[in-house]
């Protein structure tokens, strides 16, 4: 009789193994199964390692033992046998830096006519402290402490199995032997490892297990039903909930947080010194002088729950209906001002420049609050659904984008250490700081698997590499990662990202998508219109619906934001002067890193003479600004040079990137001599033309594949200086899109 097709599950972030020319075997090996066969059946798409291969006429042996022979002698000089029985637990070769842990739950081989046959093992795993998320509950372990994941399992070939290893559930450090009355230290051995605890690594519990009697039973379980070999379900750890000793501050705690494993004893292990201050106590107290080690819950224990309560649980729900639509930052979390030396907190006059330097961390994000709220929330939820998304985050330079996103991934960081929300690795794209979008699969790719880059030094890895390993991650059947968790990912500067192709933007929009992926991506650029002028429409479609613009700050916002900075004190800078810095560079561009540049400025020349500062005296500022060597340097050229800048800043406004293609510049060009000069320039006139600005570096020139240009200068200043020589005409013409 043919069995029934099991529902597919979804076997994502599980370690991807070598199958084929495994790297980590010194010696060329050979199994073979050691067993009789325990039943047969049809084969289904779970027996194998890509669900998408064939079964057609195909059936399923299962065996519980294989011998691995290799070409190595033993000290006899005969051939090295290794056998592998279903319990064991084993060393296997993943992409990880060191090789992963699992524990053998079942052996078959699959059997397609005429002469195709493969030997496949079905792992249940373990997870290193490290490879967790970064983000989570901070728990205190021993050396060689691995916890045991609730059911993640996966299916691979024998031949990614490398040797045997000891999982203990008693460390060393308590072992007494019976030959010795002295304390043996912790095992410190390559291949002994140290069990007490299984983990759900996507919501960050951790739940007592003693894993020799997890294992026995789960064996009995198995070979009472022979048709169990290959499923594993004895293997899965089944959690209840307890009864809570204490209500915490946090509402979100109520969702069930602390948890025990149900072993199927009435028996639960103390785990006090091992438990961290978010965790609580899973058994009463201990009196004095008790000669147990373990002690019965004081409360009639319920039938086992199958897995730890969902995000979207009815508790949960009513929870989160409680919960503040708004939730702020606290202060002590959105950072502080840097810190100044002790002649400067004397000094009111160095203290404010300290306060008003752009590189300063505020203790709050004015005027940001809405757009603040709504990342948080729209992070949050997909944090809790364990789903994921694309965000898209447009405004103008100098809006507050980048901070605003900081102080809700540092909320969050918080959250997830106090286990408030889901954990989570971050990590941080920007597209100023690599040297080419390829770069950009490396970082993601260190960042899931687990790179600790202050202890194992940067990712050798090519860009190809990690965009192989990031597809078989999230869309392959062959899962890396063991930990499951949630990924949070900030591509700043997304301009900078955009290619010819637009794979880049397109792979890091895709990822989110796919099912079980995990993935959040907060992408941020300085044009709102972005998606619909460059983006192609295989990119749009996988961007999302979640869109947030940061609108430029206007006169009473900038206020608000240099107040916010200095203080109520006014013995500095007046009001007078604030708002009339505020008032121009509204009335430009609501640029905030601008105005607290004019008013630092503005402090350091009062500095000498210890006096507050005044409106003339911004004014002083905001005249020597427009007279700086560069403004001069604008207002000294030549029309068609003035024109040819002008063009490319339109390619710019019109494409949403920096890097413009040399083609349409001249095109721009062409069309602009038409309205402003008699004639228009020859080619060569015009590569003059363009060589001289070359020469200034007022415009760099990319040479990659079509000649690109990219402007060296600050747009928006750029922008102002060729309206004010050229006139409303020339204004008009920069504004127009």
């Amino acid at each position: 009789m043919t069995a029934p097709q099991t529902p597919r599950r979804s076997k994502r972030h599980h370690p991807t193994v070598f199958t084929t020319n495994n790297p980590f075997l010194s010696q060329p090996c050979h199994d073979q199964w050691a067993s009789p066969p325990l039943h047969t059946r049809s084969a289904i798409s779970t027996d194998l390692v890509d669900d998408e291969e064939s079964t057609d006429n195909a059936s399923t042996t299962f065996y519980s033992t294989f011998l691995r022979s290799s070409h190595a002698k033993n000290k006899t000089g005969k051939a090295a046998f290794e056998r592998f029985s279903i319990g064991d637990t084993v060393l296997l070769a993943t992409n990880a830096r060191k090789p992963s842990i699992g524990v053998i739950i079942a052996l078959w081989e699959v059997f397609q006519p005429p002469t195709n046959s493969q030997m496949f093992s079905k792992i249940h795993w373990f997870l290193r402290p490290t490879e967790l998320a970064r983000s989570r509950v901070k728990r205190d372990h021993v050396e060689n402490e691995i916890y045991f994941s609730l059911d993640a399992t996966s299916v691979i070939n024998t031949s990614a199995i490398l040797t045997h290893c000891d999982v203990s559930s008693i460390s060393a450090k308590y072992q007494k032997p019976s030959s010795s009355r002295y304390i043996l230290p912790i095992s410190t051995a390559a291949n002994s490892f140290y069990c007490v605890n299984a983990v759900d690594s996507r919501r960050g519990l951790y739940y007592k297990l003693d894993w020799h009697a997890h294992r026995e039973r789960s064996l009995q379980c198995a070979k009472g039903d022979g048709m169990q070999w290959g499923s594993g379900v004895p293997w899965v750890v089944t959690v209840e909930p307890i009864l809570k000793p204490w209500k915490r501050t946090s509402e979100r705690d109520e969702e069930g947080a602390d948890m025990v494993s149900h072993t199927g004893s009435d028996e639960f292990v103390d785990d006090s010194e091992f438990a961290t201050p978010a965790e609580a106590p899973n058994t009463p107290s201990k009196r004095k002088g008790a000669a147990s080690t373990t002690l019965t819950p004081r409360r009639k224990r319920v039938a086992p729950a199958p897995a730890a309560p969902t995000p979207h649980s009815k508790r949960a729900l009513r929870v989160r209906a409680r919960r503040p639509v708004m939730r702020l930052p606290p202060p002590e979390m959105t950072g502080t001002f840097i810190a100044c030396e002790a002649s400067a907190e004397a000094d009111p006059w160095l203290r404010a420049m300290h306060a008003l330097h752009v590189g300063a961390r505020p203790e709050s994000l004015p005027c940001r609050t809405e757009e603040y709220a709504q990342i948080m929330r729209a992070v949050e939820e997909l944090l809790e659904e364990g789903s994921g998304g694309c965000i898209y985050i447009s405004g103008v330079p100098g809006t507050g984008k980048t901070a605003t996103v900081h102080a809700v991934v540092r909320e969050l960081k918080r959250m997830a250490e106090q286990n408030e929300t889901n954990p989570f690795t971050y990590v941080e794209i920007n597209g100023l700081r690599i040297p080419e979008p390829n770069a950009a699969y490396g970082l993601l790719w260190g960042a899931i698997s687990g790179h600790d880059m202050a202890t194992d030094g940067h990712l050798r890895l090519s860009a190809k590499v990690a965009l192989k390993h990031l597809s078989h991650h999230f869309g392959s059947p062959r899962r890396a990662g063991p930990g499951g968790h949630a990924c949070v990912v900030l591509m700043d500067e997304l301009d900078q990202l955009m290619t010819a192709q637009q794979d880049v933007v397109y792979n890091f929009f895709n990822w989110p998508t796919l099912a079980g992926a995990k993935l959040v991506v907060l992408a941020v650029a300085n044009t709102m219109d972005l998606p619909e002028r460059v983006m192609s429409g295989r990119v749009r479609s996988r961007l999302g619906m979640i869109r947030i613009n940061f609108q430029p700050y206007t006169t009473p916002q900038l206020e608000r934001i240099v107040h916010a900075r200095l203080g109520e004190s006014t013995d500095v800078l007046s009001r007078d002067a604030v708002k009339f810095a505020a008032m121009k560079v509204s009335s430009i561009s609501g640029d905030a890193r601008r105005i607290l540049d004019i008013c630092r400025r503005t402090v350091e020349l009062v500095q000498p003479y210890r006096r507050v500062a005044r409106t003339d005296d911004v004014k002083d500022v905001i005249r020597d600004l427009q007279n700086s060597p560069t403004t001069g340097f604008l207002r000294s050229l030549s029309l068609h040079e003035r024109m040819l800048l002008a063009a490319l800043l339109r390619c710019m406004r019109r494409g949403g990137v920096s890097e413009v293609p040399w083609a349409d510049v001249s095109h721009q060009h062409h069309l602009y001599a038409g309205i402003f000069a008699d004639s228009t320039l020859k080619r060569h006139e015009l590569e003059g033309v363009l060589d001289a600005l070359l020469a200034a570096r007022v415009v760099i020139s990319e040479t990659r594949g079509a000649r690109r240009l990219v402007l060296n200068l600050e747009q928006v200043e750029v922008e102002r200086i060729l309206g004010e020589v050229g006139g409303q005409q020339w204004r008009n013409m920069l504004a127009a899109d």
